[in-house]
């Protein structure tokens, strides 16, 4: 049920941002080659499906390696850094440094170093998404309720066993909340992977295109499919977050059930 309401609002919200735009373009008088209107900006898609499909295609790829890869880097650090707190210690203030610069300044040096292709856009991608499933992870295994953990020492069970069963239920919304921020961002990554290391067609050039042609449309229209390709990674998030923590909903129902 809460899902349902959640893909309603979602949809709802849709609907609502097409609307505010199609009033500002009607009453605003916006010229059509300043702003397209949402029908026409759709139309541009359709007419250049043929050749924007294969594009959003890489773009997907491109995302969906370097979001994994963020991502299990991610976990993996936080975890680390949880469990060995010299190297938190050691390793917390250069990730923040890393954080610190421009992701399109990193670039251009990654092309030189990497080449031209689909590496450098995935490790573009990953830089953005690993830090804040990094910090997410940590911040959960910090936040574990300690009488839990003490009971369970106490009953003899094995840090590993602990850890699973314990720790990270635990340090699961932490984590999904991490995942989702890296997966609505690792589509930038990859448009500004595109924009640096792209030695052929893409989205992104594709975009750049239109723009010089002054064709309106063909930009709002590749805007939005790059917009669909965030949010859908944020809803396949969301979806494994829903079948792989089912204890959050039964909890829910737990304290509706209380309130009736």
């Amino acid at each position: 049920m809460r899902f349902r309401r959640n893909l309603l609002g979602s949809f709802l919200s849709f609907v609502v941002v097409i609307g505010v735009w199609q009033a500002i373009i009607s009453f605003g008088h916006v010229a059509p080659y300043v702003a397209p209107t949402p029908l026409d900006a759709w139309r541009s898609i359709v007419t250049n499906w043929s050749h924007l499909w294969p594009l959003t295609l890489a773009t997907v790829k491109e995302t969906l390696f370097g979001f994994v890869a963020g991502a299990t880097l991610g976990m993996g650090l936080g975890i680390l850094l949880s469990k060995r707190r010299f190297v938190q210690r050691v390793i917390y203030p250069i990730l923040i440094l890393s954080q610190a610069i421009p992701i399109i300044a990193l670039a251009p040096p990654l092309v030189l170093v990497l080449g031209f292709g689909l590496t450098p856009k995935v490790v573009i991608v990953a830089w953005i998404v690993f830090f804040p499933v990094t910090v997410s992870v940590l911040d959960g295994l910090a936040n574990v309720d300690r009488d839990l953990l003490t009971l369970a020492r106490a009953y003899g069970a094995s840090p590993w066993r602990t850890f699973l069963v314990i720790e990270v239920p635990s340090a699961s919304t932490s984590l999904f909340s991490g995942l989702k921020i890296g997966a609505t961002y690792a589509v930038t990554g990859a448009i500004i992977g595109e924009l640096a290391a792209s030695s052929g067609s893409s989205l992104a050039m594709f975009q750049h295109s239109q723009s010089a042609q002054l064709d309106a449309a063909g930009v709002y229209g590749t805007t939005l499919i790059m917009t669909a390709v965030g949010m859908s990674w944020f809803g396949v998030v969301a979806l494994v977050e829903f079948f792989t923590t089912p204890w959050k909903r039964r909890s829910v129902a737990r304290r509706a059930g209380r309130r009736i």
